[in-house]
């Protein structure tokens, strides 16, 4: 397989940078006095959307125009920031989309896709839903855009690592947060061209954990159904074939319990002062994992992957009280 690579991912930035927000990177003094390490985090909560997923989907389409390729119509199939990423980017070029969602997914990420200019087909299934992009797709004049499984959505992604090292300099280990794979696999494109000797590791729900199945057997694996996690960034049921192959590449992919992505999604909020979506605590998770083994300072980027967070979702997040547990690593007093 011929995979996408760093010259990919710097002609993405071209081709989006204009039209998407280059987000801060933030830290936290206490946390980083808490741990003992240099913790900086680059929030695409503040991105367009509230999600890294603009850039993936903006990308795809300005490739598509700038190779003479104008769809006539853009469908898409998400539970979430995808969809609004794609209604939004194909809204900027007058294209109209559809996007087909499971009846599940949140209220308010339904009603943003409406606002940003999609027409949106609820399906009881994910199963259904995949079915019914294929069958749109398969129309004239129809683009899919896939949320994870495409070289130019795999190279949109990677510019929010590009973005960040390339300001910051040296790290030594980044950390972002695994669904399909996409947004961690254009990661690792950045990452390895920017920082060689960085770590690059991926975190995903242990209850949600196909992508770390699917590394230690080799072969990708598939959830039977919907699983049950705070993250619902990280629902999907499986990777792709070609973000497997990046997935493949990384120093290492931990599984999250519920209660770790509960207690990150609390501090990350209070200290950092921004809205969290709990996909982004997975990879704070993993640092902190990380962080505990090691025993000198180190400094690393976690990637924020969004904000977008329903009534219902902040209700099942702050329904017990962690902020009285404060962190701290066993080997850093």
């Amino acid at each position: 397989m011929d995979l996408p690579g760093i010259n990919d991912v710097i002609k993405a930035e071209e081709r989006i940078y204009k039209n998407i927000s280059k987000t801060p990177i933030v830290s936290s003094s206490l946390l980083n006095s808490w741990l003992g390490h240099k913790i900086f985090f680059k929030a695409e909560c503040l991105q367009k959307i509230g999600a890294f997923k603009v850039r993936g989907a903006f990308n795809t389409v300005a490739w598509l125009i700038e190779n003479n390729r104008k769809p006539q119509h853009i469908v898409a199939n998400s539970s979430g920031n995808h969809a609004q990423a794609v209604a939004w980017a194909a809204s900027q070029y007058n294209i109209p989309s559809t996007i087909y969602m499971p009846s599940f997914s949140s209220e308010i990420k339904i009603q943003a896709t409406l606002a940003y200019g999609g027409r949106v087909e609820l399906c009881d299934t994910r199963v259904e839903t995949d079915e019914n992009v294929k069958q749109a797709a398969a129309e004239k004049g129809a683009f899919w855009i896939p949320p994870f499984n495409h070289e130019q959505v795999i190279c949109g992604q990677g510019t929010a690592a590009w973005e960040a090292l390339k300001d910051m300099g040296s790290v030594e280990a980044v950390f972002a947060p695994c669904g399909g794979g996409g947004l961690l696999s254009g990661t690792l494109i950045s990452a390895h061209a920017l920082c060689p000797g960085a770590k690059v590791i991926g975190a995903e729900p242990l209850n949600a954990n196909d992508a770390a199945q699917s590394l230690r057997t080799g072969s990708i694996c598939k959830l039977t159904g919907a699983p049950d996690t705070l993250a619902d960034g990280a629902m999907t049921v499986s990777v792709g074939d070609i973000t497997f192959e990046f997935l493949r590449k990384l120093d290492d992919m931990y599984e999250i319990e519920e209660v770790r992505i509960q207690y990150w999604t609390q501090w990350l909020t209070h200290l950092l002062k921004l809205q969290i979506e709990p996909t982004s605590a997975l990879a704070m998770e993993a640092a902190f994992k990380w962080l505990d083994k090691q025993t000198d300072q180190k400094t690393i980027l976690i990637i924020l992957s969004g904000g977008n967070i329903d009534q219902e979702m902040n209700s099942k997040i702050w329904n017990k009280n962690f902020l009285t547990d404060i962190p701290s690593l066993s080997n850093h007093s």
